[in-house]
């Protein structure tokens, strides 16, 4: 039985180092800073504002980077806060 290697382009291997380097730069802030001590709270309007588009549109995780347990509690936050007048619904501009 002979063994044949599969040749590998240098084409899909630069693909993967991509991936691999894009998939390892997101961290969750919330999760890595365990110690500060952020909190999640519809009040803090300043925080749930970086998490929106100047729409007012929210940030997907994929582009913030936040886990999935921490995205779904930003983007409750920020409907309460929404519900409360504290953050727009969306841009004024038009």
């Amino acid at each position: 039985m002979s063994k044949f290697k599969l040749k590998v382009s240098s084409r899909l291997l630069k693909k993967k180092v991509r991936k691999q380097s894009y998939l390892s730069q997101k961290h969750c802030r919330f999760c890595a800073d365990k110690e500060q001590e952020q909190f999640l709270d519809y009040k803090n309007a300043n925080l749930l504002k970086s998490f929106l588009t100047e729409r007012g549109k929210i940030l997907p995780s994929r582009v913030s980077g936040n886990c999935f347990f921490h995205q779904r509690q930003l983007a409750n936050q920020i409907k309460i806060a929404r519900s409360m007048a504290l953050l727009p619904y969306c841009s004024i501009n038009r």
